[in-house]
């Protein structure tokens, strides 16, 4: 495992490689950060990807090497300028996507992007924006549109796991992105008693709608591995 530099327009993007030890050739799994940057979770994440699943793993970066969020308004100021200039966020995907394909041992004709969070909007932007990856699997993310491609033809297969009582993407939301994708390969799992950030070990604020749920985390994975293997093999 190992941070990565990469560059984008001419500024350095940090990401995180993980391979399993002694492999070449494997699919790659890029993974999209959530609202705060490139943190702890997305490294579990991808080392889950990497010891559990067998494929190589690389998180990537769409803020920029040392930009990181830690409160609430920092976050927010990182997130909501991307959310508001999609074309820009899909710059940053599709230049963290070319960093992961290029990473050694990597087999960049199978690729697959998952995320969480604001990264679950940024997997939904690469299938939007058709960015060159077989499948996309959103966890517990934001599923506003991209009001720069208002009517995308999705290719990429795609998985949605959804705390079914998430605050930041209600039951009409959930509708309104089945409307969008409408003729895509697409499938969402709901869970029932679970928030948003519900992968996520260290949330516990569930006052404002976010908390880890260790059964919605479990399941979630589960269908994750079995859509994985549909698209790497």
């Amino acid at each position: 495992m190992s941070a990565v530099d990469y560059q984008i327009d001419g500024q350095t993007y940090e990401g995180w490689f993980v391979k399993p030890a002694g492999s070449s050739s494997l699919p790659v799994v890029v993974i999209a950060h959530a609202w705060g940057g490139l943190s702890a979770n997305e490294k579990q994440k991808a080392q889950i990807v990497a010891d559990e699943f067998g494929y190589a793993a690389f998180a990537i970066d769409v803020y920029g090497k040392g930009k990181r969020g830690t409160t609430q308004a920092e976050n927010e100021g990182l997130m909501y300028p991307l959310v508001g200039n999609r074309a820009e966020l899909q710059k940053r995907l599709a230049g963290g996507l070319a960093a992961a394909k290029a990473q050694p041992g990597v087999d960049a004709s199978k690729t697959a992007a998952i995320g969480f969070c604001f990264g679950g909007l940024c997997v939904l932007d690469m299938a939007r924006a058709g960015q060159d990856v077989l499948g996309v699997a959103s966890f517990h993310g934001l599923f506003r549109p991209a009001e720069n491609i208002p009517a995308p033809k999705i290719k990429a297969k795609v998985l949605i796991e959804h705390g079914w009582n998430d605050p930041m993407a209600k039951p009409d939301d959930v509708l309104a992105i089945a409307r969008e994708f409408a003729g895509a390969d697409w499938q969402l799992h709901a869970h029932g008693k679970a928030v948003h950030s519900f992968t996520t070990l260290e949330a516990n604020a569930p006052e404002a709608g976010s908390a880890y749920d260790a059964d919605a985390d479990r399941r979630s994975f589960a269908y994750l591995k079995t859509f994985l293997a549909e698209l790497l093999g």
